[in-house]
């Protein structure tokens, strides 16, 4: 067996808020709908959001996920001028990444960096 790819599952209040914050504020298209539940995608990062409608349920705002790039200044600019909202900014940590943290309206939370 070879993995294609993953993807991370946020539950949410409201599906459609969900994508409307994800589509116009961090970037991702939408890849499809389904009743309550939506795939969301960058490139090769996939994201399912997981409305209340769907019979799993986990704790809403609870997920997390970190998502390794090539650049980030340019996009965390862009973001932020868009209203991300970011929890922990931009900044070279000792650990030789440099990242940053930004939630959802949920409270779900995507870290993204770059090795430095």
């Amino acid at each position: 067996m070879t993995p294609e790819c993953a993807a991370t599952i946020f539950h949410v209040k409201n599906v459609d808020a969900s994508i409307a914050y994800y589509t116009t504020v961090v970037g991702f298209t939408l890849d499809f709908r389904y009743n309550d539940i939506a795939g969301l995608e960058y490139g090769p990062v996939l994201i399912y959001l997981s409305g209340p409608a769907q019979d799993v349920k986990k704790e809403i705002g609870g997920g997390t996920m970190y998502i390794f790039c090539d650049e980030i200044d340019a996009y965390y600019e862009e973001i932020v001028a868009k209203g991300a909202i970011i929890s922990v900014p931009i900044d070279d940590r000792q650990y030789g990444m440099r990242d940053f943290a930004m939630q959802d309206i949920d409270g779900n939370i995507i870290t993204f960096g770059k090795s430095i």
